[in-house]
């Protein structure tokens, strides 16, 4: 992983652009989503194609490329937030304007699809924001905006799937989201999590044999060669679930048996109805015997001779 590249924690006022670079959102999602974030002190900038429509799309790749990259490379754009994943991420990976991004850090919130455009940031050490601008965690992703630190989120016992916790420590930085998008970036964007804790969250859209499929594709392909362990989030939609008598449980605890490392599970993360939000590539440890995941800061105060940075009056 490349050096973690910090970028400046908002202020009230700081202008946040909301996106739609996966599926489309209907026009209640969008006002809710306005008012939320304009009720934290920030201005919001809607992408010009974040009401547009193709099939599942939020209308064609070319303009949700451009509306992120116009967002990336603008320097009073301090946050991009994410309307929805459902699917498209995947199809803009290759047009991301890295070198503007390299030059001007700034975070991106969404989860779920949203996996794919997180595996640009983590790709040149940009932290990012795994979560939603929802429910009644919303705040979490204010907080970690204005760079409030320390973030621990604490596993849930009762949560489905809390029983695939393994003992055990593990620390280094965060990274991971929805299992299946995980697996679908190897061969399309070099993927080396060596030294890392994963972060999983699936849902039973994908079924048991996806999921197989998916952890086995990561442990097949090597990219998960040397993590230090697994923070696991929601299982959503598979708590009744079953194939020939295994369930979510099973396979997953076959696929990690292999890779034999630590496993913190129950976090209330991903597809929630209040998830937590949690910052990727930056350090975080894991403590099994008080379940709870802390992840250092993703911000930092003004970097001196960077585009976005405040000067003194």
């Amino acid at each position: 992983m490349p050096s973690v590249r910090p970028w400046r924690a908002l202020s009230a006022g700081d202008v946040v652009a909301l996106l739609a670079p996966a599926s489309w959102s209907d026009d209640g999602w969008i006002e809710r989503s306005v008012a939320q974030l304009e009720s934290w002190g920030f201005q919001v900038r809607l992408g010009a194609h974040a009401r547009d429509r193709r099939g599942y799309l939020a209308g064609r790749d070319e303009d949700r490329l451009a509306d992120l990259n116009s967002a990336i490379r603008d320097p009073e754009v301090r946050a991009i937030v994410c309307l929805r994943g459902g699917c498209g991420s995947f199809r803009v990976l290759h047009g991301i304007d890295i070198q503007a991004l390299r030059r001007d850090p700034k975070p991106l919130v969404g989860f779920s699809d949203i996996t794919a455009l997180h595996r640009v940031w983590h790709s040149i050490g940009v932290p990012s924001l795994h979560g939603a601008v929802a429910g009644a965690h919303a705040k979490t992703v204010r907080d970690l905006l204005l760079g409030h630190v320390p973030h621990v989120v604490r596993a849930i016992p009762t949560q489905f799937g809390a029983e695939l916790t393994r003992p055990g420590t593990a620390s280094g930085p965060l990274f991971g989201g929805n299992l299946e998008l995980l697996a679908r970036t190897v061969g399309v964007l070099d993927f080396d999590l060596q030294g890392h804790v994963l972060l999983l969250e699936a849902s039973k859209a994908a079924g048991l044999g996806m999921i197989d499929r998916a952890m086995t594709q990561l442990i097949m392909s090597g990219a998960l060669d040397g993590i230090t362990g697994i923070a696991l989030g929601c299982l959503e939609g598979f708590d009744d679930y079953e194939d020939r008598g295994w369930t979510i449980i099973d396979v997953l605890r076959d696929r990690f048996d292999l890779l034999g490392v630590p496993v913190l599970a129950g976090l209330p993360l991903g597809h929630l109805a209040d998830p937590i939000t949690v910052p990727l590539s930056v350090d975080c440890g894991l403590d099994l015997e008080r379940r709870e995941l802390t992840c250092s800061p993703a911000a930092t105060k003004d970097p001196p001779d960077a585009p976005g940075t405040r000067t003194s009056a």
